[in-house]
């Protein structure tokens, strides 16, 4: 399952973690996600498998490149350590500077960001460590 040091069996699995994460979080949140949202829940209804199959997509994508920035420290490298401090330093330098610029921009309050900020954050964790916990 391997090519060129990265284990696409992992990628997979590390967006299958991502997708559930996603759900049970949204799950939990979903009233406060929404008022922070400024979303009305009986306002149109947007089509969920659509929505559902690009997150599932982008978090493939996001579980891939983050295969290839953690297995970038070295063959013996990837670890479970290396794959949760890798996810963090991606979230802070990345998800989360991104995500609040654009909120702002937005006119969205601090609470959207923190939610959802909250949500990559453990989704980053989730794909860092079952990157590492593969291996290569």
């Amino acid at each position: 399952m391997q090519f060129a040091g990265m284990n696409y069996l992992a990628v997979l699995v590390a967006a299958i973690v991502a997708f559930i994460i996603g759900a049970i979080y949204y799950g939990a949140l979903g009233k406060r996600w929404m008022k922070a949202a400024r979303l009305d829940p009986s306002g149109p209804k947007p089509a969920m498998a659509g929505l559902l199959i690009n997150s599932f997509i982008m978090e493939l994508i996001l579980a891939f490149v983050t295969a290839g920035v953690i297995g970038h420290l070295g063959f013996d490298q990837v670890t479970l350590l290396n794959g949760v401090i890798s996810g963090l330093f991606i979230w802070a330098g990345f998800i989360f500077t991104t995500l609040s610029i654009n909120q702002r921009y937005q006119g969205f309050g601090w609470d959207l960001t923190l939610i959802d900020g909250l949500h990559w954050l453990l989704v980053m964790i989730g794909i860092g460590a079952t990157i590492g916990l593969f291996g290569v």
